[in-house]
């Protein structure tokens, strides 16, 4: 494969001030890909979540990566803002490749392990708006433009994947929702896309080496695994670039339409394309999950990663 397989194509990925929107914008930029890269918060002011990532630091990692990377503020909600991007993207480049919906930024409104009755309700259904409406305004603006070139790819960020959110509730009525319906965002915009040569998948990051993770366990992503002396399935953790070279995989490949309408991992796009984490091993969260994990063994990612 070229070592700038996706050079002159262009890729809007919303979220992208951080964690895997973040990962994801850089792999992309480092196959080459111009990448618009999009959230509210910027070096002169931030979203509600606070964290103190910017797109415009992204926007730079993407450069330095060797690709192009152009940092836009938007609000996801606000439609004029959505079609204010596609027009600009549309004006300057007249096409659109790879579009990822990576926006959430719902964390601080989840009140884990409260009933919904007892959840805060606004709290909960601005959850919801972040994590669903936004996917879908940025859609109904932007596909028009990706399906004027075959082999666009839409990708649904979301946590967990199809057969696991199907049998286990995500610790939180308003999360359990979202993440769900994320997932069928992916299989119903694939269905559309089909007649036009474009893809649509949802895909899932394992545990996820975000800023804000990193410092939940007081560790940097240089001592990581110190982190497993607090919780030892840490162990089974991956980098946000890990889940950026799905991304940049999914979107180099001739054949992405056999993916079309799938939940995905990246653990699992791992085994089938060969590419690794930074650190060169190939973590495959969801198995461990499923086999490890939540049956209760001890912590051991031998044959896992």
């Amino acid at each position: 494969m070229s070592n700038n397989p996706l050079k002159d194509k262009v890729a809007l990925v919303t979220g992208g001030s951080r964690a895997a929107g973040r990962g994801i914008a850089v792999e992309l930029g480092a196959a080459g890909a111009t990448v618009y890269v999009t959230a509210r918060t910027t070096r002169e002011s931030r979203s509600e979540y606070g964290r103190p990532e910017t797109i415009e630091e992204t926007a730079e990692l993407v450069t330095a990566a060797g690709g192009h990377g152009i940092a836009i503020q938007v609000d996801h909600l606000e439609h004029e803002q959505v079609k204010a991007l596609v027009d600009r993207i549309a004006r300057d480049h007249g096409r659109l490749d790879v579009l990822v919906n990576d926006i959430f930024g719902g964390d601080p409104l989840t009140q884990w392990e409260t009933p919904l009755w007892e959840h805060d309700l606004d709290g909960g259904l601005r959850l919801l708006r972040l994590a669903i409406d936004t996917h879908i305004i940025t859609s109904h603006y932007a596909l028009p433009l990706l399906i004027k070139n075959p082999g666009g790819l839409v990708v649904e960020m979301t946590d967990g994947t199809k057969s696991y959110n199907d049998d286990n509730y995500r610790v939180s009525f308003f999360y359990d929702q979202a993440k769900s319906a994320v997932l069928r965002l992916g299989f119903a915009q694939a269905h559309e896309l089909r007649p036009f040569g474009c893809a649509a998948v949802a895909l899932t990051p394992g545990w996820l080496r975000s800023e804000a993770m990193l410092e939940h366990f007081g560790v940097t992503e240089e001592n990581w695994r110190d982190a497993a002396a607090r919780e030892p399935h840490f162990v089974i953790s991956e980098s946000p670039r890990f889940v950026g070279r799905a991304v940049a995989a999914l979107a180099a490949d001739a054949d992405v339409l056999r993916w079309s309408g799938q939940s995905l991992s990246s653990g699992q796009l791992a085994l089938e394309y060969g590419f690794t984490d930074v650190d060169g091993s190939r973590p495959d969260c969801w198995r461990y999950l499923v086999e490890v994990q939540d049956p209760g063994k001890p912590a051991d990612v031998t044959g896992y990663r």
